[in-house]
């Protein structure tokens, strides 16, 4: 039911422990709260509040909140579940027209029997004098059932931190008894909202209420970034091993990260830079493959600007371009995460404002489904054809966040409708909005791997898009992107939304060849040593590279992937080719296996670095960039201002804006000169 705005909120609040609750002026009657672990005090993520007969049901957030909205007036039992801690059923809950209570509640580690619950009332209210007069404030004087029946029993509890030593227990910022205006974070334009139920040709689903979470988990400026450090690839000499080998990889979600630290005035983890995803950031004048093949291969060489008297190699693959016209329809589905974390920095936002610029694109014959995840995955609609664009679009905008964050429902239920869509001559995939952050069910990324690759094989691919600076996961968006198939990207503005939606939709749908790998093969009776800027964690073992069954990475149309070699030659060396690039995919429909090849020819190195073309010179900034940025060994004694003296050298117009952003997030880092010298 929709419920108006209001005035700003005055609560008065019940805590069962003997403190008191606030009840606030709204339009319908709501309750809402704090639910903690009795022995620690710590929030508990994730509890299950669930008003009996009512059919609503809340979970508690990452600061262990919870809200229900729209009760109609009169008297409600709530039961408190958690997998780890006793039920408890609240009985006798009154709910009037217009005001909210706050009903928080301490939960034990689970001691009771199967099917025991502990019950407790909660009193009729009473007047205080000392409230204003436009509020009531609700007293505990009785508590009724087990365990405990006086009040000083009750605030055993309450974790001795929060418990006064006048027997009082603060109230964030106010203390039981007092009447204190306490601010939640709803922003104004968000609908209070339980249940929505589209118009019927919409389809219908459930829209969990909205609070964003706001726990520090270590004190750091971003919270609960988890990246995972691949360490850095050595040199290898040739005569131990000539073949270098590693799957495709045309993500840049690493880059997109890097610049939401630097704007946001810090220097980005070292674990979160991964320099291939800044190379392969950039566009890139690589020429079309000739009429009938799938890749054209490019090769340039130059003494390096920044490596210890080594050569530059650099090689560039370009994937056949497809109009948006030409391609497949697509049979889409939006698993979107709707936790509170999303609620933090308006991430959830984002991803609306992202998606309707997706939907905007897409073809008559493409169709959408929505599933969201809480504390519980939820189809919000069902496979809709384009034609109807507006109920896809109505069913983004109301979603709202809230609760903890089961994806691996989320994922179970978007997977189960794909695999109803699915047909084998559309695109199917499934495209992941979150935070990567996952706390109830299989949270790790090795469990939701093995769910994924099933579906994978079979042609349904994933792509997983970021959102997010604090309690985000690096590890667990890269890892299921990799293994379904897909795309890992990062959007941190509108910008970066339009640039992957809009202006590389093509390449972000429709795939033109799959298991992508790359080898190269150094002589070496020319090459003494080599090494490969980034792809650490995309290595390939060498007698993998024909394996049909090695898993590799995926080309959408259009897409460019850039790889840098570092190359030190044989003093004496003779005439002939340095090597041969050679790359094996398979088809879209993963049938057919393809490989090709160019070499490696003297020709393709110039004598001067200043002779390199702009392509190469942005492509060795960038790589010098996120390698000063991680720390690599490799990188020690070069600086910042170097790599700015090279971007500030390239000319090209057609790099202007990727350049103009480049060098200012180049700055910021330089702004940051004492911290990088003291990591």
């Amino acid at each position: 039911m929709y419920l108006k705005k209001l005035f700003p909120y005055l609560f008065a609040a019940v805590l069962i422990s003997g403190a008191a609750v606030i009840i606030n002026a709204v339009a319908t009657g709501q309750i809402s709260g704090t639910i903690t672990d009795r022995d620690t005090g710590a929030p508990i993520i994730g509890a299950t509040v669930k008003v009996i007969g009512a059919d609503l049901i809340a979970a508690t957030d990452f600061d262990g909140n919870y809200i229900i909205r729209g009760l109609e007036p009169g008297r409600y039992n709530l039961l408190i579940t958690h997998p780890d801690h006793d039920t408890v059923e609240v009985v006798d809950v009154i709910v009037e027209s217009d005001l909210t209570a706050l009903i928080s509640v301490p939960l034990g580690k689970r001691t009771a029997g199967a099917g025991e619950t502990v019950t407790i009332a909660v009193p009729p209210a009473i007047t205080s004098a000392d409230a204003p007069a436009d509020q009531k404030v609700i007293s505990v004087e009785k508590i009724g059932g087990p365990p405990a029946t006086t009040v000083d029993e009750i605030l055993k509890y309450q974790a001795e931190a929060t418990v006064k030593p006048d027997g009082e227990v603060p109230i964030r910022g106010g203390r039981a008894g007092q009447a204190e205006l306490m601010d939640f974070g709803y922003p104004d334009a968000s609908p209070k909202l339980n249940y929505i139920t589209p118009p019927s040709h919409c389809g219908s689903g459930y829209y969990p209420p909205s609070h964003g979470g706001s726990s520090i988990v270590n004190g750091q400026p971003y919270d609960a970034m988890f990246f995972e450090n691949y360490g850095a690839n050595p040199f290898v000499d040739t005569q131990n091993d000539h073949l270098s080998t590693f799957a495709i990889d045309v993500d840049d979600a690493s880059y997109s990260l890097a610049r939401s630290y630097l704007e946001r005035g810090h220097l980005p983890a070292k674990d979160a830079v991964r320099v291939e995803e800044f190379v392969n950031h950039f566009d890139y004048d690589y020429h079309q493959p000739r009429l009938g093949e799938v890749f054209s291969i490019q090769i340039e060489g130059a003494p390096s600007r920044f490596g210890q008297n080594c050569q530059l190699l650099k090689i560039g693959i370009k994937g056949r371009d497809l109009d948006d016209e030409c391609r497949q329809s697509a049979n889409l589905v939006f698993v979107i995460d709707v936790s509170g974390s999303m609620g933090r920095e308006n991430r959830l936002g984002l991803v609306k404002r992202s998606l309707e610029l997706l939907v905007n694109q897409l073809l008559p014959g493409d169709r959408v489904g929505i599933v969201t995840y809480g504390s519980t995955g939820q189809v919000v609609l069902q496979p809709t054809s384009v034609h109807q664009r507006h109920c896809i679009l109505s069913s983004i905008q109301r979603l709202f966040s809230g609760g903890s964050t089961y994806a691996e429902e989320g994922l179970r239920l978007g997977y189960q409708m794909a695999d109803r869509m699915y047909r084998p001559d559309r695109i199917n995939r499934i495209i992941l909005c979150s935070d990567g952050v996952a706390n109830v069910g299989q949270t790790g990324p090795d469990e939701l791997v093995r769910m994924i690759k099933r579906y994978a094989d079979r042609g349904i691919t994933l792509t997983t898009v970021g959102f997010g600076m604090g309690n985000y996961n690096d590890v667990l968006m890269e890892k299921l992107a990799d293994n379904g198939d897909g795309q890992y990207a990062y959007i941190d503005d509108i910008d970066e939304a339009r640039r992957l939606f809009v202006d590389k939709l093509a390449g972000t749908l429709q795939v033109i060849a799959r298991d992508v790998k790359i080898q190269v093969d150094f002589n070496p009776a020319i090459v003494r040593s080599y090494r490969l800027l980034g792809y650490e964690n995309r290595w390939v073992a060498d007698d993998k590279f024909r394996d049909n069954r090695e898993d590799g990475g995926e080309i959408g149309s259009g897409h460019q992937v850039t790889a840098l070699y570092e190359v030190n030659f044989e003093r004496d060396c003779p005439p002939g080719d340095l090597g041969a690039v050679q790359v094996r995919f398979k088809s879209p429909d993963m049938d057919e296996v393809t490989e090709v090849s160019a070499p490696i020819t003297r020709g393709v190195f110039h004598g001067r670095f200043e002779n390199a073309s702009d392509d190469f010179k942005l492509a060795a900034a960038a790589a010098e960039f996120a390698e000063i940025m991680r720390e690599s060994y490799w990188a020690r004694g070069s600086s910042l201002s170097d790599v700015l003296a090279v971007v500030n050298d390239i000319g090209c117009e057609r790099h202007t804006d990727q350049i103009a952003e480049l060098t200012r997030l180049i700055n910021l880092a330089m702004q940051h000169g004492d911290a990088l010298a003291e990591r």
